[in-house]
Order: C-alpha cells, then sequence, then structure tokens
C-alpha cells in the first residue's frame, strides 16, 4: 500500500544510502592499491613544492599545449630520477611540482630549460680581461679541451675539459679588480635593459650611472606587467647579445672582420658574468643568430657563431666518472642526422673550439684535434656527481618548450607536516564538539540526529578522498582541512533550516507527525537555494584562485554537495521516522514541547471561535 500524500518511507531513503557507503568503500578496498589513506599534501607529511612560472621572449602567455609538453617532460625528469609518489601539476600559466619526503631538494633543479646547443666559438677571453684587450679568436679558455684526445674514454668525443689551461685563467685576471678600463665600471646584468637597438659601448652619453640603462627607460616599465618587463629585457638583451654585426657575413672581408671584432670588444666589455645573476635570455635566446655568453662560474667570456647542433638531436645522455683526469663527464649519444652533423662540423673546423651552450651558459668549449665519428662525444666541466647525474636527466629527457623561473619554492620537514596535521584535527574536532553541544542543548533528540548525520558525512566525505586522490591525484592540504570545517557550519545550516520549519508548522497547530512534510516541502527549498549559492561561490573561487586557495575552494564545493546527499537520504527520513514513534516524538525527548503547547493553544482558540461564530 503506498504511504499517504506527503508521507515518505525512510527505508527506502537509508537503503539507497547504505548502497552508495558500500559502492564508494568498495572502490577503495578493491580498486588501486587498496590503501584507504587519503593522499597527503606537503604541507601535512613533509617535502617539497617548486612552483615554476612560465617566460616567453615576446610577454604573450604561453599556449596550453607548451604547457602541456614541459609539464611532459619535467614529470618524465621527476620519475628518471626515481622520485616515487612526485606529482607536476598545471596550475594557470605554472607548473607546480610537488615531491613528497626528504627527496624534495632535488626538485628544485627540475625546471631547468636545458636547451643544449652547440655553437663554434669566434672569440673567448677572461671576464676580467673584457673591457682592456682585443678579442682573440679562437683563443683558449679557461674550460678548454681537447675533442677527440685520445685520453677520452671509448666512444667519447670531445676532450677532458682542463679547468684553467692557459695563461688566459690566471687568477689575478678572472678577478678583474684592477682592469683600469672605464667600460668594466659600466658593466651590468646579463641581457641588462635600457639599451637602443644594436649593440653600444658599455656606458652611454645619456646614462651617467653606467648601468646599461637609459636615463628614463626605468620610469618608461614602471606600469609594465611583470611578463612586460621580462619580454622587454629579452629583446633587449638579443640587440646586443645576438646583434648580426657580431659575425661578419664575409670572413675574407677585413674590414667587416674588424667592425666586427669592434663589436665584439663592446658587447663582451659590456657583459657581466656574475653566476648570481639571472640571465634573461636563458631558454630565450634565438639559435640562428650568434650569441655572447659566459661560461657557468663567471671566468670566462665568449663570442659564439649561430647553432650548428641542436640539443634535440641528443639520443641520450648519461653521467660517468672520468678515471683518467678525474671528475664527472656527461657522456652525450646523438641520433643519426645528429651524429653526420657533429662529424660533419668536427672534420671541417679542426684546431676550432666547440662551444655545449646549456641556456645560454658555457658548460665547456674543448679544441677539436680530429674529426669525430660514431655519433657520441662528452661534455666535461667543474661537475659534481649531483650536477653531472642532474645535466644527464635533463638533457635525457628533453629540453623544455619554455623557459622557467622559480616562483616559490617551499620546503616542509616531515614532523612540521605531522604536527600541522594533528592541529588541522584537533581543529576540525573542536568544530565538530561545538555543534554537536549547541545541537543537543537545543534541539535535544533532533540534535542527536545532526550528530548521526555529520557522522555519516563524515564517512562520504572520507572515502571520496581517497579516491579522488587515487583518481586525479588531488592531495588533502591545510587549506582543505580548513574547507571541510567551513563545511561543518555549512551541513548544520541545512539541519537547522528544516528543524525551524519544522517549529513554525507546529506553531500553526499542527502535530509534530502531520508538521514533517509540510516543514520539509518548504524547508527544501531553502536547503537546495542555499547550497548552490555555497557551491556557485566555491566554484568561482576554484576557477580564479591559484595555489593552495584551489584545495580550499574544491573541499568547500565537494562538501556542499555531500551535504544534499546526506539531507536528503539520512537527516530528512530519520526525522520522519522520529515523528511516527509516540516515545521519540515526547515533548521532553524532542525539545519541542513549547512549540507544542503554542500550537494546542492556537488550535484552542480557532475552535472556540468557530464554536461562538
Amino acid at each position: 500500500m503506498a504511504p499517504p500524500a506527503g508521507q515518505i518511507r525512510p527505508g527506502r531513503y537509508f537503503a539507497f544510502f547504505v548502497v552508495i557507503v558500500a559502492a564508494l568503500y568498495s572502490l577503495v578496498f578493491f580498486t588501486g592499491d587498496g590503501s584507504p589513506t587519503p593522499k597527503l599534501g606537503i604541507d601535512l607529511k613533509g617535502g617539497t613544492r617548486v612552483t615554476l612560472t612560465a617566460r616567453t621572449p615576446d610577454g604573450s602567455d604561453p599556449s596550453r599545449e607548451q604547457l602541456q609538453q614541459a609539464r611532459q617532460i619535467i614529470e618524465n625528469r621527476v620519475n628518471g630520477i626515481g622520485v616515487s609518489g612526485a606529482e607536476v601539476l598545471l596550475d594557470g600559466s605554472n607548473v607546480v611540482i610537488t615531491v613528497p619526503g626528504e627527496e624534495g631538494e632535488q626538485a628544485k633543479t627540475l625546471g631547468q630549460t636545458a636547451q643544449l646547443a652547440f655553437r663554434q666559438v669566434i672569440a673567448a677571453v677572461p671576464a676580467g680581461a673584457a673591457g682592456n684587450q682585443q678579442p682573440d679568436p679562437g683563443a683558449g679558455s679557461g674550460d678548454e679541451g681537447d675533442a677527440g684526445d685520445e685520453g677520452a674514454p671509448p666512444g667519447s668525443g670531445s676532450g677532458d675539459g682542463e679547468q684553467g689551461s692557459g695563461d688566459q685563467g690566471s687568477a689575478d685576471e678572472a678577478d678583474g679588480a684592477d682592469t683600469g678600463d672605464s667600460a668594466n665600471d659600466g658593466e651590468q646584468g646579463q641581457g641588462g635593459g635600457g639599451s637602443p637597438p644594436g649593440v653600444v659601448p658599455a656606458q652611454q652619453p645619456d646614462d651617467p650611472d653606467g648601468d646599461g640603462q637609459g636615463g628614463d627607460n626605468g620610469q618608461d616599465g614602471q606600469g609594465q606587467s611583470l611578463q612586460d618587463e621580462t619580454a622587454q629585457q629579452i629583446q633587449e638583451a638579443r640587440q646586443w647579445r645576438q646583434a648580426p654585426e657580431l659575425v661578419p657575413a664575409d670572413p675574407t672581408d677585413q674590414a667587416a672582420m674588424q667592425q666586427a671584432q669592434q663589436v665584439q670588444q663592446q658587447a663582451l666589455a659590456r657583459l657581466n658574468c656574475d653566476p648570481g645573476t639571472l640571465d634573461p635570455l636563458a631558454g630565450n635566446d634565438a639559435p640562428d643568430r650568434p650569441l655572447v655568453a659566459c661560461n657557468q662560474d663567471g671566468t670566462e667570456k665568449y663570442v659564439l657563431s649561430p647553432v650548428f647542433l641542436e640539443g634535440t638531436n641528443i639520443q641520450d645522455a648519461t653521467a660517468t666518472y672520468n678515471q683518467q683526469q678525474g671528475g664527472w663527464v656527461v657522456n652525450l649519444s646523438f641520433d643519426s642526422r645528429g651524429a653526420d652533423i657533429w662529424a660533419d662540423f668536427t672534420a671541417q673546423n679542426i684546431g676550432s673550439q666547440a662551444a655545449f651552450v646549456l641556456d645560454t651558459e658555457v658548460v665547456s668549449a674543448p679544441s677539436i684535434n680530429e674529426a669525430i665519428a660514431g655519433g657520441d662525444t662528452q661534455i666535461s666541466g667543474q661537475f659534481g656527481q649531483s650536477e653531472a647525474q642532474d645535466l644527464a636527466d635533463v638533457l635525457k629527457y628533453g629540453s623544455l618548450p619554455l623557459s622557467f623561473e622559480s616562483s616559490d619554492a617551499t620546503t616542509v620537514s616531515a614532523t612540521l607536516g605531522l604536527a600541522t596535521l594533528q592541529a588541522g584535527l584537533i581543529a576540525g574536532a573542536v568544530g565538530l564538539a561545538l555543534v554537536f553541544v549547541y545541537c543537543l542543548f537545543y534541539y535535544r533528540i533532533l540534535g542527536v540526529l545532526t550528530v548521526l548525520s555529520l557522522a555519516l558525512s563524515a564517512t562520504i566525505v572520507y572515502a571520496m578522498l581517497v579516491l579522488l586522490g587515487r583518481w586525479i591525484g588531488y592531495t588533502l592540504d591545510i587549506a582543505g582541512v580548513v574547507g571541510f570545517i567551513v563545511a561543518i557550519g555549512v551541513t548544520a545550516d541545512s539541519f537547522v533550516v528544516y528543524f525551524e520549519r519544522l517549529k513554525d508548522e507546529m506553531r500553526e497547530g499542527r502535530t509534530f507527525r502531520s508538521a514533517v512534510p509540510r516543514g520539509w516541502a518548504k524547508a527544501r527549498r531553502t536547503i537546495l537555494a542555499s547550497d548552490a549559492v555555497m557551491f556557485l561561490a566555491a566554484g568561482v573561487l576554484y576557477v580564479l584562485a591559484v595555489g593552495e586557495v584551489k584545495g580550499f575552494a574544491f573541499t568547500l564545493g565537494m562538501s556542499t554537495v555531500l551535504d544534499l546527499i546526506v539531507v536528503f537520504l539520512v537527516t530528512h527520513p530519520l526525522v520522519a521516522m522520529v515523528s511516527r514513534s509516540k516515545r521519540l516524538s515526547s515533548p521532553k525527548l524532542s525539545g519541542l514541547g513549547a512549540v507544542q503547547q503554542i500550537g494546542t493553544s492556537r488550535r484552542t482558540t480557532v475552535r472556540t471561535s468557530m464554536k461562538e461564530a
């Protein structure tokens, strides 16, 4: 027999809710690794989070395809170093790398653009002497080695990369403290802005400070966004560090050679080889143009030809220890096209130097003693084991299509993460306790239903956390915990709306049992409208926010949806069951005695009025 109009069958609702819970926990225990533990963020269990911000040469937003490609390459690098549990996610134009545990320091090097290119050395001078001497084409560098040296390991192309060979690498020259050249006093950071098109001397007539910037250019850029400023720095650095005049079109033209040497001297004098300065051209240099660059330790300056071999032709890279020369090196293997280009170049340029340029820094510049066939070569330099391994990893898995700079790096110890988790759980427990006490004091038996509904809601929330961590990689952080604590109030608010509507109906003279369907019909619309507004607010916050705020918005929105499931399938059926029980619906237990008296008094007044009429 169908129930009376407005009445429900609570058993069906409870059965449906039990099916949902059983399905969720079946997925928890019988899919994936079967672990019933949600994934925790680094602020709850310790680790490192690195946020990389993309930079483009023209200041425009990177395309989604470029970001996805960069994310995939960085993820391959993470997997290549054997870090378990690491995540690489896109957050707008940022790439966020999260590495749990104590292995997070390696994550800080994973955003290296790793654009390796091979350029011929046109001129090389010590960093401290660049302002007071003519560049010597083909001069030995402080990182000089011999390509094809007999002492190199079998299959290795380049030589030993001995540091400090030749008199140009002397300490007093590299120091550069007493060169006495005014041009050196005007050195600026690599790629410094403010220069007009073309290569200009280090100190301009309208630049009394000698910092390489025009008198009012800094003021003109004050209102620019960070992307516009970065694009401007890249373009200005290209104007003088990659000027076409650095390399003469006709090497046999003496006049053109002299002009090129003069331009080279000006560019070398202007370049500041400070290893601590961020190079705007890192990962953004034009491969079809020459380049003025420094070596990695900032002791040498180079004028380099356009790229003759791209790093994309690298097939494999491994870090090994050179037993004969001592020190770590990186062995490279080219694909078939790269092997042919490398063999032809070394055969045609015996006696010259080939620079291995990584993100506009010269890693090694060995001399070519013989043609190198076979597709193998070697990069040597001032490498420790970890540095050589990091370089091999990033080269093995490819260069990034974009250049990145680290905009944020956070490291949390495991101890601090555990303390944060405990603090979050305590805060949640305190919030629940306050809600429970208030509901029990004010609503009595209805407060017990509130406590039971919140407990059942917690079972669904926990299962969803585990499954979302397994399916989409969601990690619970402290911001997410805050979202759940706030959601306690949202869920309790739905109960309060329902209970107050029941009281309103009973004040009109209805009994507890007859007030339930009428009160639910009115409260349901309010609950739906309230949760819809909350979910919309959480969705907007999730779309517009970045970083940890997204976690707060996500958990708040998810809790709002689960609140509807609990209210419709648990709370309302429980209230209906209580209203049908004479014992549970008694005024002492229900806490509705006062409103029942008001309702009874109103019914009596109405009946008396009708009799008198």
